[in-house]
């Protein structure tokens, strides 16, 4: 334009033409509402929009404004403005194509809260049934500061499913479909982990740049997702309950009639009894659902007792392999694994076969497992395979045939969600994707598991919904363990007396034994020819202190007691339990002090010095530990029995810490009635001041323990509303955790490790050092091989991770927004000793969460590599520089320590092969964790997960100790399998050059006095404080079927630990098999309760015997076969 006048060719070229005028730009408005074909280029108000939306757009688009869903969509002003809206427009489309109507709305800036309560409201009602957010953004604040509770409180008023749409940023679209990740790793940071603590769920990629223009392109096939989700969400707020179709999915694994309901910690039956009753009572139809948990399972077990021969479940549908072919596009993909269908899992032999029952509108169903468990080829392959034929038909059944309005997939947790695919950002051939397609799944998870629950999230597209798990209650003591107490409460009194204090100590070195405590306590003196009254007085007080240690240690772990049903809050001495360890540890950040350290100080001391004490055996720091504790206890009683009503149950929370109950007890003069329990314990220097923190804080953990909100979370996914957000994690170390019943997400991955995770794994790793230079002559460990798992990073903001980094010598460092994005080396002379070097092997779970961190580990490692420093001082460098010899590799590329699956697959197979019986021997594991667990990270090359099975086998073969850390009372090594299934020790063993066993450690941070114990310690713990302990298995047992599976699972994982680390002790089967076999009455119950569960653990026994991981009589191997074939015939119905 300004050539027409200024630049003379151009000047001639226009004469005797019209000149061309430049119109003045329009400025669009800071927000609006915008549509593609509106005649005005957006719209002020509602009522300008509808008037011509309503009237003149709709009619001619076909869609009736009275009957049609809506759908709010929220956009990016940039787009708009610069016309680059081709991927909004698109969706829009799409939308509008199915019969919905849209409001599409825009913000200037970064918060669209003022937005959404300006334009998705009419007369103070919200008109919308979804939104869609395509900014990719949290609602409040973008990527760079969030105002996460303003954002959720928000949504929360406007009451409707809440979806966040993500446009491709940092990767073109060829760059991401060739990507096994998917999502480029700042973008899972910044636009997936964000939105979802505002709440937001579905992060499904709608759109990407051209490589030539960089013009937004939408991606035809995910939009026109994206669209049949949002309508089916909407249908669920616009729907009558009576017409509405639920389908309850439940679990069996591993895969077998006496494990069908399978979650962590709940009692699924009685649970669906509960939201069968929720349902009925909001008006869905449940047709004639039994009222019973009983009842319900026969429906779906057709006999859960299986008295008589029942080689099937209830067969709900069979398919045609026609229509199977027909209804599930994919069905060809799978016979590259599968070969055609029907196949023989889930299968007649001619037909697919779903399992469940179907109750009115509401089916209960029952999810194939993975399908290769048993076969030990499968269990080898580096990627997971897909999923079989049976597993496709199950989700096709569920949306084309029953046709679900929604999937509740029931607890913690099925296969949907861990089949390959990408990790996060799924495209049209990711099976996670292709199974759910477009039914809305929510999903009850545990509240202590959020790395998972945020696969299920990411992957599967779910909401989910957190359930509590059983209160954790003291272990308690038992037979030998109970006399031993009772034999040193008898010592404290007769220490100084000459005849009976050595008597006594005589009988508890002889009861020790008996309880073979002499595998826990070294010095424990010899049976045969120790005689105490020859011993000097402080050499028996240090015996007792000794075997008095193990006891409280025993007797104080944390076992999470039965199994949870939803809906139903815990008990006043439940909740006493759980308030009792929240009590315990120091929260700084908020100025409290856990209230033994109050107790501590009432007597001069420093709670830390008497654990200390305790550790190492002093009868006097044992004893007041024990004091304290039991005062502890006492003091929370009595905050919780203010508010406890006759049935001994929470309804209402007295409150001591308003104005109103802080101004009656001040004009009374009293004591609190918890300051008066601890003086009565006898410490009567305690003062109420001090306490006064510590006792608000409980208060209102005492309303969220209480609180009931997971029948109700529930019920609001089902009717389409928004579910609050709120953090998963342990609701010891989090309280924020509860209440249960909302929408759980993990934590904002850029923000850890914390500082303070940072100075507890600092804490850990010298106590952890020092017990290795204790066993080793002084001498330090060259490397040690580590563990990493998601949930336990979330729980404790990176703790495990610190401990890499602080064991290489190098330390995070936090950007002025608290991000933590780079490393540096730690002097070696600050450090004060050599850098050890690391073998990280990270679960699944944790790579699709922590990519970042993984890249802050590869190059902390490679800094210390790379470090010009004496070998003697670096090991990093030592073993680097031998192993790119060995491989002709450079140094850096040598450095890699960082390992995990490849993408889109998820552990080492271990646990499958064990829990199914499908494996020929020890080299098998041993083969299937190196090729499975051998994909390395490199900073270098980010966005893959490269094969280094050579590299891996490199770095493992110098390990000298194996490292897992356990940091919550609720998940213990023998309650999953996941904890043997990463275990390298016995790999690294068959690796080493001398064939040594490397040392096995574990860091139990479950309690505020963090401890380090060899694994078979660990295993010993546990297994008295579960599956030999009557207060567990009792508690189990009072369930009915599920207790026995749960009994039978902690004895199939304590097997897999000898087959992974040959760390079992030979007593612990001999005492498992005394507990549960050779006593009539116990085998009676076990058989009764859950046939097939009881001859899995049979199995077990001869399995463990079989293997050589257990020497027992040859009359307790006949009795185990001779049970086997009873058991046989009575499952066979003979």
């Amino acid at each position: 334009m300004v050539g027409q006048d200024y630049v003379a060719p151009i000047k001639e070229s226009m004469k005797g033409k019209e000149k061309i005028v430049m119109e003045e730009p329009v400025l669009l408005p800071d927000k609006a509402i915008w549509h593609p074909v509106a005649p005005d280029i957006v719209f002020e108000t509602n009522e300008s929009y509808f008037k011509w939306y309503n009237e003149e757009f709709c009619p001619d688009a076909g869609i009736d404004p009275k009957t049609a869903p809506t759908v709010g969509i929220i956009l990016q002003k940039s787009h708009i403005n610069t016309k680059d809206d081709t991927h909004y427009v698109s969706l829009i489309a799409e939308l509008e194509s199915r019969g919905a109507r849209v409001v599409p709305i825009y913000s200037g800036g970064l918060d669209f809260s003022g937005p959404v309560e300006e334009y998705f409201y009419s007369n103070g009602k919200s008109i919308v049934d979804t939104v869609i957010n395509l900014t990719g953004f949290a609602l409040v604040g973008g990527p760079a500061s969030q105002d996460h509770k303003k954002a959720a409180s928000v949504l929360k008023k406007l009451n409707v499913p809440y979806m966040c749409a993500v446009p491709l940023v940092f990767q073109s679209f060829e760059e991401w479909q060739a990507s096994e990740l998917g999502l480029h790793p700042i973008q899972v940071a910044l636009q997936v982990s964000l939105p979802e603590i505002d709440g937001a769920i579905e992060p499904i990629i709608y759109a990407g740049r051209e490589g030539a223009t960089g013009r937004s392109v939408p991606l035809a096939d995910r939009v026109n997702l994206l669209a049949d989700r949002a309508m089916k969400w909407s249908a669920l707020r616009t729907k009558k309950a009576a017409d509405k179709k639920i389908a309850i999915t439940i679990f069996s694994f591993p895969p077998d009639k006496g494990n069908v309901g399978t979650a962590a910690y709940l009692d699924v039956f009685d649970s669906i009894k509960a939201v069968l009753g929720q349902l009925k009572k909001e008006g869905y139809d449940i047709g004639d659902a039994p009222d019973t948990k009983e009842a319900i399972m026969s429906s779906v077990l057709d006999d859960p007792e299986a008295k008589i021969s029942s080689p099937e479940l209830n067969v709900a549908y069979r398919m045609s392999t026609d229509e199977y072919y027909e209804l599930t596009p994919y069905a060809r993909d799978l016979e590259e694994n599968w070969g055609p269908a029907p196949g023989n899992l889930n299968s007649d032999g001619q037909n697919l076969v779903v399992y469940g029952k179907q109750f009115g509108n509401v089916f209960i169903g029952v999810q194939p497992s993975f399908g290769y468990e048993g076969d030990p080829m499968r269990l080898l392959f580096a990627k997971s395979a897909s999923p079989h034929h049976g597993f496709a038909a199950y989700y096709t059944f569920l949306e084309k045939i029953f046709q679900a309005d929604a999937v509740l997939h029931f607890g913690t947790h099925g296969s949907l969600e861990f089949m390959p695919g990408k990790q996060v950002g799924m495209s049209g051939t990711c099976y996670p994707d292709r199974l759910i397609n477009s039914l809305p799944s929510a999903y009850l998870y545990a509240a202590n598991n959020p790395s998972e629950a945020t696969i299920a999230k990411r992957r599967s597209y779910s909401a989910t919904v957190s359930y509590l798990t059983p209160p954790a209650e003291n272990a308690g003591l038992y037979k030998g363990l109970k006399e031993l107490k009772e034999l040193i409460s008898s010592y404290q009194g007769l220490r100084e007396n000459e005849a009976r204090g050595p008597a006594i100590i005589n009988s508890i070195v002889s009861t020790a034994w008996t309880c073979n405590l002499d595998k826990d306590i070294d010095d424990l003196p010899p049976l045969e020819t120790y005689d105490a009254k020859a011993d000097t007085l402080e050499r028996r007080d240090d015996i007792a202190g000794k075997v008095y240690a193990q006891i409280m240690q025993i007797e104080s772990r944390l076992l999470p007691c039965g199994l949870h049903t939803v809906g139903v809050p815990p008990t006043a001495e439940e909740a006493i339990a759980t308030l009792v360890n929240i009590a315990q540890l120091d929260r700084p950040e908020d100025g409290i002090e856990g209230i033994p350290r109050v107790i501590a100080a009432s007597v001069g001391r420093d709670i830390n010095e008497i654990y200390r004490g305790n550790n190492n055996g002093v009868l006097a720091d044992v004893e007041l530990n024990e004091k304290i504790t039991m005062a502890s206890r006492a003091a929370v009683k009595a905050l919780v029995n203010q508010s406890t009503d006759s049935n001994g149950r929470v309804k209402e929370v007295k409150n001591f810490f308003d104005e109103v109950g802080g101004l009656f007890s001040g004009l009374i003069g009293a004591k609190k009635p918890w300051t008066q329990a601890v003086i009565d314990a006898g410490f009567p220097g305690v003062s109420d001041e001090r306490l006064a923190p510590v006792f608000a804080y409980l208060e209102f953990c005492l309303k969220q323990v209480v609180a009931n909100q997971e029948l109700p979370g529930i019920m609001e996914l089902l009717n389409g509303q928004f579910l609050m957000p709120a953090p998963g994690g342990d609701p010891i170390r989090n309280p924020d955790v509860l209440p249960t019943g909302r929408n759980m997400h993990a934590l904002d991955p850029s923000s850890i490790p914390t500082q303070a995770a940072v100075e507890v794994a600092e804490d850990v790793v010298r106590k952890l050092i020092e017990k290795l230079a204790d066993e080793n002559d002084g001498a330090y460990p060259e490397s040690i091989a580590f563990t990493l798992w998601g949930t336990d990073n979330i729980k404790t903001y990176g703790e495990s991770l610190a401990q890499v980094l602080a064991l290489v010598g190098v330390r995070p460092v936090a950007d002025s927004l608290g991000r933590v994005n780079k490393v540096e080396l730690i002097p070696l002379e600050k450090l004060g000793r050599p850098r050890i070097d690391v073998v990280v092997s990270c679960s699944g779970v944790f790579r699709d969460l922590f990519i970042n961190q993984m890249n802050l580990m590869d190059r902390g490692i490679k800094m210390a590599a790379e470090a010009d420093e004496p070998l003697d001082q670096n090991f990093v460098r030592k073993h680097a520089m031998a192993s790119a010899e060995e491989l002709n590799l450079s140094i850096r590329d040598a450095a890699c320590r960082v390992f995990s699956n490849s993408a889109g697959s998820y552990s080492a197979n271990v646990g499958l092969a064990i829990e199914n019986g499908g494996w020929e021997d020890e080299s098998q594991l041993q083969e299937q964790f190196l090729t499975r667990k051998g994909f390395a990270f490199n900073a270098d090359k980010p966005g893959m997960m490269e094969q280094q099975a050579d590299l891996f086998k490199s770095a493992l073969k110098t390990v000298d100790v194996t490292f897992q850390n356990l940091d919550s009372s609720e998940i213990s090594i023998t309650d999953v399998s996941h904890y043997y299934d990463s275990d390298p020790t016995k790999v690294v063993q068959g690796l080493r050059d001398d064939k040594r066993k490397p040392m096995s450690l574990m860091a139990d941070t479950t309690t505020a006095n963090a401890q380090v114990r060899t694994l078979s310690e660990t295993v010993r713990l546990d297994a008295r404080t579960k599956l030999l302990n009557p207060k567990f298995y009792e508690g189990m047992l009072s369930t009915g079927y599920e207790g026995v599976r749960e009994i039978q699972k902690r004895l199939r994982n304590t097997m897999g630990w000898s087959a992974t680390a040959g760390e079992v002790d030979n007593f612990v089967f001999e005492d498992a098999n005394d507990t549960f076999i050779n006593d009539p009455e116990m085998q009676q119950r076990l058989l009764d309760t859950n046939p097939n569960a009881f001859r899995d653990m049979v199995t077990t026994f001869l399995e463990a015997n079989g293997r050589g991981y257990w020497e027992t009589s040859e009359e307790n191997i006949e009795r185990l076969q001779e049970l086997y074939a009873e058991v046989e015939d009575r499952i066979e119905g003979v």
